[in-house]
């Protein structure tokens, strides 16, 4: 496999010459179902965020252990299927614009609310690391005084997200709602997620962490604006949505959107920034969902919204099936032993991510496996890592088969491991 290092990070693959075998029509049908399960997937993950919002709702108008326990339940079962979502982000322009709203990543969470001593203070690369919003009804910023003493949505986004230009200033989306839901996970590389106690939403005399009141309504409005991003980007796959418009117009072109997705979030986000890189760090806070120790899930439904995307086939949390005329149909028209491979490579990536869940659902929990020295988790992980690489092998030589060229994100963690520690 021929890999170049671009200047930015990316991989260049495939500069293929092979015939694509049949016409113009079978392309447009692999395009439609890639939509159709574009449009699903954003859909299940708007009904789940949706069911989400209701426990939040119930949490705050009847603060209890059990309704702090509803809430992070209905998060997890949120995660299923955006985390399925992330294969349609890379290639996809609208989707890569708008994804950092609710899914960016790591995040430093003293912007929104209280943390422990042990996590310092302001830094020279963030000065908002500790600036508490919850804690604040009116502070400055980028020398600015703002006055937060209403929290809404339009705060969070327009305001704090992203503030001072500052990547982990993550005040909106999934990881920010999680925070506040677990706390910060103070136990390093022992098992145990965030606990952070319910009664940090409980108003008078029983409320811990102070600002309870606020905090609750920065949950809410972290909440409420998740789902309106989600709506949206329902809309965009729409029979009339840009984003579907985008993806169906040029065949050629919408067959390398697939491919770059598959390849970009199977090698350099997932394989390399979300578990290479981890590994090498033996950091606990390299972790997707550090706040709820579900980054097992995280990879896992990565992996299955891969596979899905090239069979074609996606089964929505209802239980019923979204599928049709695959790029797996495609190749396999053309070359049925490259077909084959792909989807080898596809089932063998996500058997060795789902070896990680399964190992964390028993109590070997992610952030365990990244402890320095511990062979059976840096196994584990690597496995994934490896499944991740080889089907990207597979990518590239399905994109050779189709005559395309693709680039796919890259990582220092994989392409130029010295980087990491400079």
């Amino acid at each position: 496999m021929k890999i170049l290092t671009l200047a930015k990070g990316a991989l260049a693959l495939g500069l293929g010459t092979a015939a694509t075998a049949g016409g113009h029509a079978d392309k447009a049908a692999v395009l439609d179902t890639y939509a159709d399960i574009a449009e699903a997937t954003y859909a299940d993950s708007l009904v789940t965020a949706q069911q989400l919002q209701s426990a939040v709702e119930a949490l705050l108008a009847n603060p209890s252990a059990e309704a702090l326990e509803s809430a992070k339940s209905a998060w997890l079962a949120a995660r299923v299927p955006y985390q399925q979502s992330e294969v349609f982000r890379f290639g996809n322009a609208i989707v890569d614009d708008w994804e950092g709203k609710v899914n960016a990543w790591p995040l430093d969470e003293g912007l929104i609310d209280y943390v422990d001593a042990s996590y310092g203070g302001p830094t020279d690369e963030n000065e908002a690391a500790v600036l508490n919003v919850i804690a604040n009804a009116s502070f400055t910023l980028s020398g600015q005084t703002v006055d937060a003493s209403v929290i809404t949505p339009a705060l969070l986004e327009d305001t704090l997200q992203e503030a001072d230009g500052v990547e982990a200033n993550v005040a909106t989306g999934y990881h920010a709602i999680e925070f506040l839901l677990w706390g910060q996970d103070l136990n390093g590389h022992g098992a145990g997620a965030g606990t952070r106690p319910w009664t940090d939403y409980a108003l008078g005399a029983t409320c811990t962490g102070g600002n309870c009141e606020r905090r609750g309504d920065y949950l809410k409005a972290a909440t409420d604006l998740l789902i309106s991003d989600l709506e949206w980007m329902v809309s965009q796959w729409g029979p009339d949505g840009a984003a579907r418009a985008e993806a169906t117009a040029d065949a050629d072109a919408g067959l390398a959107t697939i491919l770059t997705g598959m390849g970009s979030l199977s090698y350099g986000e997932t394989a390399g920034e979300r578990m290479r890189l981890g590994v090498m760090l033996n950091d606990p806070e390299e972790e997707h969902s550090c706040f709820a120790d579900n980054t097992h899930n995280d990879h896992f439904y990565n992996g299955l919204g891969i596979q899905s995307v090239y069979l074609g086939s996606y089964t929505r949390v209802d239980g019923t099936v979204v599928q049709g005329p695959s790029l797996s149909d495609l190749v396999a028209s053309m070359d049925a032993d490259l077909d084959a491979e792909m989807q080898d490579k596809l089932a063998a990536a996500v058997l060795a991510l789902g070896r990680i869940k399964t190992a964390a659902e028993a109590g070997f929990s992610y952030d365990m496996m990244l402890e320095r020295g511990n062979d059976a988790g840096e196994a584990l992980i690597m496995g994934g890592v490896n499944g991740l690489i080889d089907q990207t092998r597979s990518i590239e030589r399905v994109v050779a088969a189709l005559g395309t060229s693709i680039e796919v994100e890259g990582s220092d963690s994989l392409d130029n491991p010295d980087a990491v520690f400079e």
